[in-house]
């Protein structure tokens, strides 16, 4: 089978679907946007990989405006022609289309349909909900005609494709309801993390060494800080740890809001705190392993549609983890049940606080933590499992076409 995979992120558990799909011996073409600023995943193709794999970016040639409402919308646009483009010379049987902004998905969508190719939709948010609460808060009655307008190009994506794989049971009401899609449509993947990729590994290591992590206690945040996040609750983090001599608060993320976090340290002479850019993937355990606490936070409007792929990152390092969300998100489930941290709810900071310095007064309590995250990604990450599901689902999907 050829297949297209147009992954607009590139991050990490996406090409291992990927790489699961072609060592299965499909022609396996995979797309992700290079400009987007994200941390990303192997993206390169290696000795090890079947020949069946191919992996290229998606380039504008340029910067991509994402902070910029207007200029980001057009150059997504861009995007969208761009991958429709290569798609088109791929010639695939079948398009899976994942995190791209629903301008790009469009463009995919009209292409797909076009030339009879079925694609199947793997849906990581609702992305109308979020683009008309963002745009509502900023204009208003505008704003609100505008998200009604993404609501129905989103809503038109799923309806179109041959099936939608969204990452919790959560969706589905929303899907049926408000989208009018058929109950059998929809199957639910969660997302995963590249268990054999990112492993457990000393704290001591030539990242922490170099970096001078190494002795000390870290609480590190890893991955993008943008809309459904709050840099605020991370200053005051920061500021609750000024009295611990060992400990440092490591954010290693890029943006307006790395930029702002780093800023506001400096101004407040707040020396427990340190931001670096996004490491590279190759040394990801080795950054993941300087940790003594993982970090995580999204907004409550983020609810239960939004899960932070850096959790399930984190689960897989063996490190305990404190998450700030809204409780009825999947994360936050993930972490309670299976007791690998720490969720607390959303905005709530004094408690986000208690719990990140719990976990540094108490090792033990720390390392079972740890011990139940890794246990569960064992349990739960497992590719050959992941890609049988994902193989029915394209199975099915040609077939009804």
């Amino acid at each position: 089978m050829r297949i297209c995979i147009a992954d607009y992120s590139g991050h990490p558990f996406q090409v291992q679907l990927s790489r699961e799909l072609a060592r299965r011996g499909h022609d396996l073409l995979h797309l992700y946007f290079s400009e987007f600023q994200t941390p990303k995943g192997r993206l390169q193709c290696e000795a090890s990989d079947p020949a069946t794999l191919q992996i290229e970016a998606i380039s504008l040639g340029r910067p991509f405006a994402k902070y910029e409402l207007l200029k980001r919308r057009g150059q997504e646009i861009e995007v969208g022609v761009l991958f429709t483009k290569r798609i088109a010379r791929h010639r695939p049987g079948i398009v899976i289309a994942c995190n791209l902004p629903l301008d790009a998905l469009n463009a995919v969508r009209k292409w797909c349909v076009g030339a009879s190719c079925p694609f199947i939709f793997w849906q990581q948010d609702i992305y109308s909900r979020a683009i008309e609460d963002i745009l509502t808060e900023k204009f208003g009655l505008l704003g609100r005609m505008v998200g009604r307008h993404y609501h129905r190009l989103e809503r038109r994506a799923a309806r179109d494709s041959a099936a939608v794989v969204v990452i919790a049971e959560d969706f589905r009401g929303i899907l049926e309801r408000e989208f009018g899609i058929a109950a059998d449509k929809i199957h639910v993947i969660e997302n995963w993390a590249p268990l054999d990729e990112i492993v457990p590994r000393a704290k001591t290591n030539p990242w922490s060494v170099a970096n001078g992590f190494a002795e000390c206690d870290i609480v590190l945040y890893t991955g993008t800080l943008g809309m459904k996040h709050n840099p605020g609750q991370i200053l005051e983090l920061a500021k609750s740890l000024q009295g611990r001599n060992r400990t440092r608060l490591v954010v290693i993320s890029e943006g307006p809001a790395a930029d702002w976090l780093k800023q506001s340290a400096e101004k407040a002479d707040i020396s427990t705190l340190q931001v670096l850019p996004f490491q590279p993937f190759e040394i990801y355990s080795d950054v993941l392993a300087s940790a003594n606490v993982l970090i995580s936070i999204l907004e409550p409007e983020a609810g239960v549609f939004s899960v932070p792929s850096k959790v399930l990152s984190y689960l897989c390092s063996a490190r305990p983890i404190v998450l700030s969300a809204p409780q009825e998100n999947l994360a936050s489930k993930i972490i309670n049940d299976n007791a690998a941290g720490l969720a607390v709810p959303a905005g709530d900071t004094p408690a986000f606080i208690r719990a990140v310095h719990a976990l540094l007064d108490a090792p033990d309590r720390a390392a079972q933590c740890a011990r139940n995250g890794r246990s569960y990604a064992e349990r739960t990450f497992d590719i050959v499992s992941i890609g049988d599901r994902f193989e029915k689902i394209i199975s099915r999907a040609v077939g009804a076409r």
